[in-house]
């Protein structure tokens, strides 16, 4: 599919996006996650955008749509997200079937745009991941792509989406599930032109470092939350949430983390993994 163009409605150029990621949604919608029922938290994080009825441009989903590789979680989760009525783009993470993704979603509602074109910003979405194992890792022909794009439209600022944070967060687990190329990603995108954001998933908690005039930002799960800063695998009881961000026509991002109000999707703390 060709690259989907917006005109934001400010006067000014700003683009607003809401952030969304790691839903883990399962075939069986009753399922939980460690103690949490997916789907339903889910769907009280989409019901609570909804109500506070804020202004944005399109959704922008960071990977782990599923959880169990399904064609029946994207079609849960295809169905839940229309009812925001907003333009969805996705990226693949560790717990999606990629192919199958891209395969499905055009029928389902779902853009499977990877490069949206604003007219001072463009969001090029990237694939980190490696089936079926936790940790990421991006090909050069995605790094030539992120390039392409720049090429193609060399005025605009440029955001990154990718699922896996290339950088170590200072949680010793989590950080064996990185991008394991960090390097070579970080090394590549200094070399493009105007990318002044890479926003992700993965790590279910708040991030927001700004590394050589770039920001890397990553976003609260829909489901569980991990422990920042933990040695080993820990769950936190933080509500699940979502992130607005403002991309501004001079480059900067501004952005808030939001998170449900009444908190009932409680974690089973006592497990050791997932």
């Amino acid at each position: 599919m060709a690259p989907r163009y917006f005109t934001p409605k400010s006067d000014d150029g700003t683009v607003r996006v809401l952030q969304l990621t790691d839903c883990h949604l399962f075939a069986d919608d009753e399922k939980d996650l460690l103690g949490v029922n997916t789907a339903k938290s889910f769907e009280a994080v989409v019901n609570a955008i909804k109500e506070q009825h804020f202004d944005y441009d399109f959704i922008a989903f960071t990977g782990d749509i599923s959880q169990d590789y399904s064609v029946k979680s994207y079609q849960h989760f295809a169905k839940q997200i229309s009812i925001l009525e907003k333009p969805v783009f996705f990226l693949p993470g560790n717990h999606d079937d990629g192919p199958l993704m891209y395969r499905v979603f055009e029928d389902l509602g779902v853009n499977i745009a990877k490069n949206v074109i604003t007219p001072k910003w463009q969001f090029v979405f990237l694939n980190s991941e490696v089936y079926a194992v936790p940790h990421g890792w991006i090909q050069r022909k995605q790094l030539d792509y992120a390039a392409f794009c720049s090429n193609r439209s060399p005025e605009q600022h440029m955001c990154l989406l990718v699922h896996h944070m290339p950088m170590l967060v200072g949680s010793r687990w989590l950080d064996t599930q990185t991008m394991h190329n960090f390097d070579e990603f970080n090394t590549y995108i200094h070399r493009i032109n105007g990318v002044k954001a890479v926003v992700t998933g993965h790590i279910h908690q708040e991030f927001d470092e700004t590394v050589r005039g770039i920001r890397y930002i990553a976003t609260p799960s829909t489901s569980i939350q991990f422990t920042p800063k933990s040695n080993d695998f820990a769950l936190d009881n933080l509500a699940p949430g979502w992130r607005y961000l403002n991309f501004n026509p001079n480059g900067t991002v501004d952005t808030v983390v939001y998170r449900l109000k009444d908190n009932i999707f409680i974690p089973n703390t006592d497990v050791e993994g997932y």
